[in-house]
């Protein structure tokens, strides 16, 4: 490292011009340095196209690339091409020569060239392209700038024509200092405007190419709130030139919107591609984090230059994010995070370490093997991550939970800061809540949705031979599951060998496959259909109308339909997937001699051919859902599924039929689909009024609905309370007597109940507490809960609430700019203990600490045949299943936690997320359904807790 000499200029001591000189060429020393690495990973012509730019922007001249006119505006500030640079632009063009421009001050409106971008970083590649910042004078006008643009498009094209991707973008100094910019960052912006963030960026990666150089190199880091003082005072004493510097602005202070718009543009690029925005979410994070003094990286290094620390590598772009990120998640203990940030800049950078070819050791080599084996990894892991292009399915999952949980905290961690410094302009509520969609679309669990886990992560997860396995379940007596196993094995081998992915159904399987790219068309299948009745002629099948349906690769979804619920894109209905229906029917010979006997109803014997039907949808946010019907009513059941989820309007799903059973396939289909064609829309619900009142010990309702009242009797309080705590579809206003439960909690409670709105009462009975709550439709759940304190009763029921409201809102029409909220609310029923209840008094939502870290226990509960449902939980990403685990899944479960936690202490356990789509899709259930199955499930775990 350079040794260390700092420069402190200082207006009130007096600014030495010599001074100011040293600090120009520390940057330009710097500067030279980062141009020799971008030509060292360049080739001979992409270097002649970055070395005669400056020449191409000071010149016209028919001979040159670019050339549009005479008129076009031309000569760069403090430039005169040297005669290396001549002599390239004579090997382009032999009749070229160079005049120098006459005059004692010849116009010069260009003001300077820079590069952006990753040229001359660690992370150069073969093709990195070249963002070039053209400055030019703010008096140019729009004749001339309408030339420089086409100049620019013009550059843009020979570049290309010599192997390297160039883009120009017009900078008008004086407007950008306004935050006044006409073009976006990028072709696909997110709406949102950034202009600090971007400075930060510019001043601590840009490449000077030629012309002036920025002034803000020559104001110290602690003048740097004078910035306007500074400036003005080195020009007006005439320490510099005017044309010789570049104003672009200062960073003293960066809005803190612009946090929000930049985290909203990098989550929506990592849906797709999350390594590359990990990073720059990450330094999202520690810029928000200490807003308003924020030390951004361009003070930083700025202050290293002054400072005279000029190594190379510890102010290469990619290392200095990486040390601000170290250093704030070591700070806060958050290895996990940090060995993803890692990860992230490994692979962005690309540079197998492992490779056997070592002859070319680039600098960009060696300083990865220095990080490398700075965070202590070994051979088996870099091989592990040098593979990448061959991972497959397990590797991809793994990685996936990582990426996932750190975009989702960054979404939060957003929209907190978002409403915590009160800074979200209604467009970024609106971009926030579109972007809360395109994640919970693109990541989110839930019962029926096919989980997508390649987000950008491997290119390929088709593997070349799979089987797949129809057996009983040895966890589950009587049941039977689906098992798809790498490579071809034989009968019974497959029992030897963990299967890649289980289900208890084939359509589920199948669909999660093609969705992911588990099975292409190059896969070879090998198939035990045991006491299946498929075959591989229905196996093609299958797949083929898999792939008809949902065409791979999805197209992006727009932000239009994110504004509204998610409603059907195309739908396939498959019959009988796996069953011969004949089999199961009585009188197989009438069937075989009648052609044209109808399949849901049979002439002599009444019968119904439609056994089974898998429902598979592509909706309008790319959302791939697969839901099984069977039994008796199995198409009736299938029929009011498909109706009750239809958009409005004359925008209506695709829908295919499809039938490849081993008998009547054909007609059953069409048959079927005549069914579907003539069905009508259902009717609406109502809302409906209640009224309570007390005779002798028997409790009364009174439902009144338009045009009819109806009389409900109920014999004691624990009826009354089973009674009002009945699933609501609208909200339903309830009335009391004055003398109704005069010496009961529920007296003062439940006359406040509200539309819209969430409402906790508690009451504390020393070691215990009573919770009551009035949810959005004013049904009411009850429960005694230990008692510590009020944060420790109220936070998990407060993450909890919030989560499953996530969920509503995802699935509700946006109306306006954001969508309609439930609010939460909390009262205190005082006096504490046994006295009557005298009055209930407002009390502050529970805090929940952004940095407080508890354990994620997500349930997904969904149906696993008739009258039976299946469990699902996630502890901390980690799957744990009924499938997998049967009747021990809790006391699995249980153990997982105690041996996560690092308290000795056994402590109640909560369930902080809940998803109860597969019971009733998408329909919205009223809180408090959530609510009792969430306290059934805590019991069984927190009884596992106690075995365990």
């Amino acid at each position: 490292m350079t040794r260390n000499h700092e420069i402190r200029p200082d207006l009130d001591e007096g600014i030495d011009r010599k001074v100011l000189s040293q600090l120009r060429a520390r940057f330009l020393t710097l500067n030279e340095g980062r141009i020799a690495r971008a030509l060292e990973g360049l080739s001979s012509r992409q270097q002649a196209v970055l070395t005669l730019l400056p020449l191409f922007f000071h010149v016209n001249h028919p001979l040159l690339p670019g050339y549009v006119s005479g008129n076009t505006p031309a000569g760069l500030s403090n430039y005169e091409p040297d005669a290396t640079t001549l002599a390239d632009a004579q090997r382009l063009t032999r009749s070229f020569s160079y005049k120098p421009r006459h005059g004692s001050n010849p116009p010069r409106p260009i003001h300077g060239l820079f590069l952006m971008g990753s040229l001359g970083t660690l992370a150069q590649a073969d093709q990195s392209d070249m963002d070039v910042w053209v400055c030019h004078a703010t008096d140019l006008g729009e004749n001339e700038l309408a030339e420089l643009r086409k100049k620019c498009q013009l550059l843009e094209a020979w570049a290309e024509s010599q192997g390297a991707e160039a883009h120009f973008f017009l900078i008008d100094a004086a407007r950008f200092v306004r935050g006044e910019r006409d073009n976006q960052l990028s072709s696909q912006d997110c709406g949102t405007t950034q202009h600090y963030l971007l400075l930060d960026e510019f001043y601590r990666t840009a490449i000077w190419l030629a012309g002036r150089t920025p002034i803000w190199w020559l104001v110290p880091v602690y003048e740097e709130a004078n910035y306007e003082r500074y400036t003005h005072a080195l020009i007006s004493k005439r320490f510099i030139r005017a044309d010789e510097t570049l104003d672009l602005g200062h960073m003293a202070y960066i809005p803190p919107g612009e946090f929000i718009g930049a985290g909203l543009w990098q989550l929506f690029k990592g849906i797709d591609s999350p390594y590359k925005s990990v990073l720059k979410l990450l330094l999202i994070e520690v810029y928000a984090s200490e807003h308003p003094r924020v030390n951004c990286l361009s003070l930083r290094f700025k202050q290293a230059v002054f400072a005279n620390q000029l190594d190379l590598d510890e102010l290469d772009p990619y290392v200095v994010v990486y040390r601000r990120i170290e250093e704030y998640l070591k700070a806060r203990g958050e290895s996990e995070r940090l060995e993803l940030v890692r990860r992230a800049l490994y692979l962005k950078v690309n540079r197998k370490l492992t490779a056997s070819n070592n002859r070319t050791r680039s600098w960009q080599r060696s300083l990865l093997e220095r990080l490398a084996h700075e965070w202590n990894w070994d051979d088996r892991h870099l091989a592990l991550l040098d593979s990448r292009s061959q991972w497959k399915v397990r590797q991809v999952g793994t990685e996936r939970r990582a990426l996932v949980s750190e975009l989702n905290y960054s979404y939060r961690f957003l929209t907190r800061f978002a409403r915590d410094e009160q800074t979200a302009s209604l467009i970024n509520k609106r971009d926030l809540n579109v972007l809360g969609r395109r994640l919970y679309a693109a990541f989110e669990r839930k019962s029926n949705k096919v989980e997508f886990i390649n987000p950008g992560i491997a290119p390929d997860l088709a593997e070349d031979t799979l089987t797949l396995v129809f057996a009983p379940s040895k966890k589950e007596t009587g049941q039977s599951q689906w098992g798809l196993y790498n490579g071809s094995l034989a009968a019974h081998e497959w029992e030897h060998f963990a299967p890649i992915k289980r289900s208890r159904h084939l359509l589920e399987l199948l669909t999660w496959c093609h969705r992911n790219g588990v099975i292409d068309s190059s896969t070879r299948l090998a198939l035990h259909p045991g006491a299946s009745d498929l075959s591989e002629f229905e196996l093609f099948n299958l797949l083929g109308s898999l792939q008809q349906s949902i065409a791979l690769p999805l197209t992006a979804v727009a932000e239009e339909p994110l504004l509204r619920a998610a409603v059907p894109s195309e739908v396939l209905l498959l019959i009988n997937v796996g069953v011969d229906p004949l089999k199961h029917h009585r009188d197989l010979n009438i069937l075989m001699t009648t052609e044209r006997t109808d399949s849901l109803s049979y002439a002599g014997v009444r019968e119904n051919l439609v056994l089974t039907l898998d429902q598979v949808t592509l909706n309008s946010w790319n959302e791939v859902l697969v839901n099984r019907f069977d039994g008796p009513h199995a198409l009736l059941d299938c029929l009011c599924d498909y109706l009750n989820h239809l958009p409005d309007g004359p925008q209506q799903p695709r829908l295919r039929v499809r039938c490849f059973c081993h008998n009547r396939a054909q007609f059953i289909a069409q048959r079927v689909e005549e069914i579907i064609d003539s069905a009508h829309d259902l009717l609406l619900s109502r809302l409906n009024h209640r009224y309570l009142l007390q005779v002798q010990q028997h409790y009364h309702v009174l439902e009144l609905v338009p045009g009819q009242v109806k009389h409900v009797a109920l014999a004691t309080l624990a009826e009354l309370v089973d009674y009002l705590a009945r699933q609501q579809t609208s909200y339903s206003p309830l009335h009391l007597d004055p003398m109704a439960l005069a010496d009961h909690d529920l007296a003062l409670i439940l006359p406040m109940g509200q539309p819209a709105c969430i409402q906790v009462f508690y009451r504390v009975h020393e070691d215990q507490a009573d919770i009551y709550i009035l949810d959005e439709f004013n049904a009411l759940w009850q429960q005694r809960l230990p008692y510590h304190d009020d944060q420790s009763l109220l936070v998990p029921l407060q993450r909890f609430l919030q989560s499953i409201g996530f969920r509503r809102e995802a699935l509700l029409p946006m109306s306006g700019v954001s969508p309609s909220s439930i609010e939460l609310q909390y009262y205190q029923v005082l006096p504490s203990g046994p006295m009557r209840a005298r009055r209930v008094e407002s009390r502050p939502a529970p805090v929940l600490a952004p940095n407080q870290p508890f354990y994620d226990v997500q349930a997904i509960v969904g149906k696993a045949g008739a009258d039976r449902v299946q469990v699902t939980l996630y502890c901390n990403q980690r799957e744990f299943s009924e499938l997998e685990h049967g009747d021990h899944l809790f006391r699995v479960v249980a153990r997982e936690i105690v041996e996560q936690r690092r308290e000795p202490e056994r402590y109640r356990c909560y369930i902080t997320d809940l998803d109860l789509s597969g019971l009733a899709g998408d329909d919205q259930r009223s809180s408090n359904v959530y609510l009792g199955y969430k306290a059934d499930l805590e019991r069984a775990l927190n009884e596992a807790l106690e075995q365990v």
